[in-house]
């Protein structure tokens, strides 16, 4: 049993994205850059990751991923499984026709027992703890910033008039009608 590049991923991406949500949606490029993982794959993770409410997405300008529950709610068991990761040690998927028609393997309940306990133990890690483990390490969360508004503290500049031809005709002395 492996667990492969989706799984791991997806839990990684959803770590920065717990660390990080506190100052609004996050964006996939900026979860791209800062982890190393294509954005493509992102975009395919977190579709999954959506239609299983781990995630909600906000469209538009400052728009991004924030998380559908909270963190201490959310387990590695829960990503894992909703992007398809299968957790399965066993050779014929659980089916127990590892053998073929002659039936099942003799270590099926063994491959059983460390499916249940793999599970079990991915079901007692919270995203929360796992973001919590990064702030003790000393984790940098710079380039974050609070969400940026529409209202500036700089005050806009107001157009300068021109008296000017605002025509070729004019220009030519074409009279106007």
């Amino acid at each position: 049993m492996r667990l492969t590049t989706k799984g791991r991923f997806a839990v990684t991406a959803m770590i920065d994205l717990a660390l990080r949500q506190s100052h609004g949606p996050v964006t996939l490029a900026a979860i791209s850059q800062r982890q190393q993982i294509s954005l493509s794959y992102l975009e395919q993770l977190f579709g999954k990751l959506r239609r299983n409410d781990l995630v909600e997405s906000t469209r538009g300008p400052g728009g991004g991923y924030t998380l559908a529950r909270h963190a201490a709610d959310i387990t590695v068991a829960d990503i894992v499984l909703s992007v398809d990761e299968p957790l399965d040690a066993t050779q014929c998927g659980g089916k127990e026709n590892c053998l073929g028609e002659a039936g099942r393997c003799m270590t099926h309940d063994l491959w059983t027992s460390l499916n249940t306990r793999m599970v079990d133990f991915l079901r007692s890690v919270t995203l929360k703890k796992l973001a919590d483990d990064q702030i003790a390490k000393g984790i940098s969360l710079e380039g974050t910033s609070p969400l940026k508004r529409a209202i500036s503290a700089v005050p806009a500049v107001k157009p300068v008039r021109v008296n000017a031809p605002n025509s070729v005709f004019a220009l030519g002395g074409v009279p106007s009608k």
